[in-house]
């Protein structure tokens, strides 16, 4: 009993603090700046969408939006395709050869990006990778790969090795094994790994921020800060793209949540 109290409080105290700031900005979007500050909990008196308006017509947010889309898109199309390529080959690798590579592809994650960002920036400037879409599509693809072997190289690893030799068998090879049999497999691990790429990539804002100082190329996240000020901050603004910005996320969680929720337990189910 007292278990259970418990299990329900914290998942009380969880939900509130979902729900408060969650409520604040939605209703916050439609309020002016007055009366977010003189009553920032309560539902807007006269909702209005000037605020959005704003964001894509004084602010032009359409650019950045864009830009966001495209570097979103390509980045998560190329870091799963050779993320799931590198995950393929080192789960064929038998014994401690293929474990080592795996170890060695996934030492990434352990790296901070805060810790490489001035060599980053030297080796772009002088590669002329600077204001530029290219540079971004790189830098988050180089720096999506350690997760996505984690995941994929993880679950690919429990496929049975009979499936692989059950294959060659049937003249298949090592490429007609990965399109054919061992891609429709990992359909959920795939799934589940381009929920987390896209939220990684899609609300990055410290590599846009160091590669990019020009207009044309800011993304959706860098594109919000102008909205902050030295002495004063457009909250509402703000609000209405912070709901903008993660309506993507939502979206995409929305269509993708059954495979999302397979990939998951799929590794527990083989293990």
């Amino acid at each position: 009993m007292i278990a259970k109290v418990s299990r329900w409080g914290i998942l009380l105290v969880y939900s509130i603090l979902i729900i408060v700031p969650l409520t604040v900005v939605i209703f916050g979007s439609f309020k002016s700046s007055q009366e977010l500050f003189s009553a920032p909990f309560a539902p807007p008196s006269a909702p209005s969408l000037a605020n959005y308006e704003t964001l894509f017509g004084t602010a032009d947010l359409g650019t950045p939006f864009v830009n966001s889309v495209i570097v979103t898109a390509v980045s998560l199309l190329l870091a799963l395709f050779i993320g799931s390529l590198a995950a393929y080959a080192v789960a064929r690798i038998p014994g401690w050869r293929g474990w080592l590579i795996f170890g060695v592809l996934v030492l990434g994650m352990s790296i901070p990006a805060q810790a490489i960002m001035v060599p980053l920036y030297v080796m772009f400037a002088s590669m002329g990778l600077l204001n530029s879409l290219v540079g971004l599509i790189l830098i988050e693809v180089v720096h999506s790969l350690p997760i996505t072997v984690f995941i994929l190289g993880g679950f690919m690893k429990t496929l049975p090795r009979e499936l692989y030799e059950a294959s060659s068998i049937d003249g298949s090879g090592p490429w007609r094994t990965y399109w054919s049999i061992v891609l429709p497999l990992s359909t959920p691990s795939i799934a589940a790994t381009a929920i987390f790429l896209f939220v990684i990539i899609w609300n990055d804002l410290l590599f846009p921020l160091l590669f990019v100082q020009d207009a044309a190329y800011e993304t959706l996240p860098l594109a919000l800060l102008g909205f902050q000020g030295e002495f004063q901050t457009n909250y509402p603004a703000m609000f209405a793209g912070v709901i903008i910005a993660s309506m993507p996320v939502v979206v995409a969680y929305i269509f993708l949540q059954r495979y999302f929720v397979a990939g998951i337990t799929a590794g527990a189910s083989k293990g």
